[in-house]
């Protein structure tokens, strides 16, 4: 299983320099887990960034994954991972999304830089 977080959603639908780093994981949409916080955090930056129907055409494509809700366990499980590495919320949640279902957690975000199960890309 694979967890893209909202830095590599981004990264890819911008077609930045490091999208390609992300074509292995979005690839197989059986295997790939997109928490609710992702689909959130996309939204909202697409929509600032291109309006409303490029907003709905990014979340479309990640509804295409197994769309994975916040449940009590996950939940208490960020909380533990957020206090225990200091993580702001929305990280804790993906990370502990990650952990639940044993998915390689692929991100840009330095948070995760050093971090076991996560596949970290570099900016350019």
């Amino acid at each position: 299983m694979n967890l893209v977080d909202s830095s590599g959603w981004l990264e890819y639908f911008a077609g930045g320099v490091a999208a390609d780093a992300f074509d292995e994981p979005l690839a197989d949409a059986e295997a790939l887990l997109v928490p609710t916080i992702c689909l959130y955090e996309v939204f909202r930056v697409v929509l600032r960034e291109r309006g409303e129907q490029q907003a709905l055409q990014a979340a479309a494509l990640m509804k295409q994954g197994r769309v994975v809700n916040l449940t009590e366990e996950i939940a208490l499980r960020a909380a533990l991972i957020g206090h225990n590495m200091k993580l702001p919320m929305a990280d804790s949640i993906i990370l502990a999304t990650a952990r639940a279902y044993d998915a390689v957690l692929w991100t840009m975000d330095a948070d995760f830089k050093d971090v076991e199960g996560v596949r970290f890309i570099l900016r350019g």
